[in-house]
């Protein structure tokens, strides 16, 4: 189970927890997980998307840096969890590591949002 809490700005999986980056319109809730190919050079290649609406698609993913005004890598690494809170579009956004260990262990696991 991977678990998010948007309290404190984290995602905790396979017994450890690591900063994350969200948006005040994170959906709460229990969601599957799929992963999809993504053309936008902004997210390395792939996204694990947790929900989709006809205008919309959330994901958790490599942190987006190409809107370098957001300070986002800057922001993952702050200690404060307000400051990793109200940046993303609702998205879930973790460093490019914590990504990947993600994928490799979780990916069809069941991600916790609360």
């Amino acid at each position: 189970m991977i678990v998010v809490s948007l309290a404190m700005a984290s995602i905790c999986f396979t017994g450890s927890c690591y900063p994350a980056l969200i948006g005040d319109n994170t959906p709460v809730g229990t969601f599957s997980l799929s992963q999809q190919r993504i053309l936008d050079p902004g997210y390395g290649g792939d996204i694990l998307v947790y929900q989709e609406s006809r205008e919309y698609l959330w994901a958790i993913h490599r942190v987006y840096t190409l809107n370098p005004q957001e300070r986002r890598v800057e922001r993952l690494h702050s200690r404060q969890a307000d400051q990793r809170r109200s940046i993303t579009n609702g998205c879930i956004n973790v460093m490019p590591d914590v990504y990947r260990k993600l994928v490799d262990c979780c990916s069809r696991d069941v991600l916790v949002i609360s």
